[in-house]
């Protein structure tokens, strides 16, 4: 996958996520989305490299790092619970889709009940992964 379509399709499906919100906290460089105002996905360029940066499951982020060789632990982050994504041979766009969506749910389950715009447990059974 390319830099500018691993972006697009990251970004793409960001917005299609209830209550979410592209921020620049960190200066115009880096897109930083966010669900009720906890980071979900962070993006930036660095060195000609695309970086996308996502929350994971401990378990599914050393899985992930060793299955490819374009996932690495998170940029400026957790290594336990952030991997970052960059565009290369093995990624497709199925496979971000689903690494975004599922950041967002692992973060959405960190918000009060009452203040999630959707039930993490319900959307993702109802949603395309």
């Amino acid at each position: 996958m390319r830099a500018e379509d691993l972006y697009e399709v990251a970004a793409s499906r960001a917005e299609e996520l209830p209550g979410t919100e592209m921020t620049h906290p960190f200066g115009p460089e880096w897109d930083v989305y966010k669900v009720r105002g906890k980071v979900f996905m962070l993006h930036t360029e660095y060195g000609g490299d695309v970086r996308l940066t996502l929350k994971s499951a401990p378990e599914d982020a050393r899985a992930l790092r060793e299955s490819y060789s374009d996932i690495t632990a998170g940029y400026h982050m957790n290594k336990k619970h952030w991997i970052t994504v960059y565009a290369g041979g093995d990624i497709d766009a199925d496979l971000v889709r689903e690494l975004v969506t599922e950041s967002y749910l692992l973060v959405l389950e960190g918000i009060p009940r009452r203040d999630r715009p959707v039930d993490p447990a319900t959307f993702a059974h109802r949603s395309e992964i």
